[in-house]
C-alpha cells in the first residue's frame, strides 16, 4: 500500500477543508511549487493535486496549476472539475498520469460509456482514470460536496466496473480533515463487494497507526494523506520509509 501525498490547491493557496466545507478552510504558508518540490526532494514518486476552485466550475487557477505541474517529474494524480471527455484526453495529452473523475461520472450517465471506449493509437484514456465517490453516511456527493446523488453506492460502484473502471479513490467524508482516523468499515465494504477494486483511501488520516489499520485490511492499493502531513502528525521521512518498503513503482 503507497501512501500518496495530497496538495489542496483554493485561490492559488495550499489549504485543507474540513469535511468539504469551503466556510472551514485552514491555510498553509507554503506554495504549491514550494510544497511539491518538498516531496520531490524526498523520493516522492506520486502527489495528489486538486484543484478545488476547478471542482465548484472555477478555471482561475488552472494555467497557475498546470505551469508549476508540467515542470515537475513526479507523478500526478490530479482532479478538480474534470466534466468532459476533451478535459480528460487534455489531461491525459499534457502528462498527467492519473485523472480523477467525480461530478460528470454521476451525473452524465454516458460520460463513462463513452470515456471507457476512448482510445486514441496506444493510448487507452481508461487507464489513466481515478472514479472519485465522495461518501458521507452512504450518500454520494458530487460538486465539490455540495450536492447529493440518489445513486446507492454499491450500484455505483458495479455500473464503473462493468464499463471497465476499476481503481477508485474513496473519501469518507465524515472523516475528512477531522485527524481522527481513516474510514475503515467504508473501505472493508468495498472491498469485500468485489475482489477487483483497486481502492484509494482518503480521509481522516491523523498517523502512521491509522495507515497500518488501512493496510491491515489486505487489499488497500494506497492512501491519500494530506493535512496530517501540515499539522506534523506525519513526517515525509515516515512517508518516504513506507513507500521505500511498499515495494510499488509506477
Amino acid at each position: 500500500m503507497y501512501i500518496i501525498p495530497a496538495i489542496d490547491v483554493l485561490d492559488k493557496k495550499v489549504v485543507r477543508l474540513r469535511e468539504g466545507n469551503y466556510d472551514d478552510v485552514t491555510t498553509y504558508e507554503i506554495s504549491l511549487e514550494e510544497q511539491i518540490e518538498k516531496y520531490h526532494a524526498n523520493g516522492t514518486e506520486l502527489v495528489h493535486i486538486i484543484d478545488l476552485n476547478g471542482a465548484k466550475g472555477d478555471f482561475s487557477n488552472q494555467e497557475y496549476l498546470f505551469d508549476i505541474i508540467q515542470k515537475t517529474e513526479m507523478k500526478i494524480q490530479y482532479g478538480g472539475g474534470v466534466r468532459s471527455i476533451d478535459k480528460v484526453k487534455e489531461l491525459v495529452d499534457a502528462g498527467i498520469y492519473r485523472v480523477i473523475v467525480g461530478t460528470q461520472a454521476i451525473t452524465n450517465p454516458s460520460f463513462l460509456e463513452e470515456l471507457s471506449s476512448l482510445n486514441e493509437g496506444k493510448v487507452k484514456y481508461a487507464d489513466h482514470i481515478v472514479i472519485a465517490i465522495d461518501v458521507l453516511d452512504e450518500v454520494i456527493k458530487y460538486s465539490g460536496w455540495l450536492e447529493s446523488s440518489p445513486i446507492k453506492l454499491i450500484a455505483y460502484i458495479d455500473k464503473c466496473l462493468a464499463l471497465g473502471f476499476y481503481r477508485f479513490l474513496c473519501t469518507d467524508i465524515s472523516k475528512d480533515g477531522k485527524l481522527g482516523g481513516a474510514g475503515v468499515e467504508l473501505y472493508k465494504k468495498l472491498l469485500d463487494h468485489s475482489p477487483i477494486i483497486k481502492l484509494i483511501g482518503s480521509g481522516g488520516i491523523s498517523s502512521m497507526e491509522d495507515i497500518s489499520n488501512l493496510k491491515a485490511l489486505g487489499r488497500m492499493e494506497s492512501v491519500v494523506v494530506g493535512k496530517a502531513i501540515y499539522e506534523n502528525r506525519i513526517s515525509i521521512e515516515e512517508i518516504k520509509d513506507w513507500n521505500l518498503k511498499s515495494l510499488i513503482n509506477f
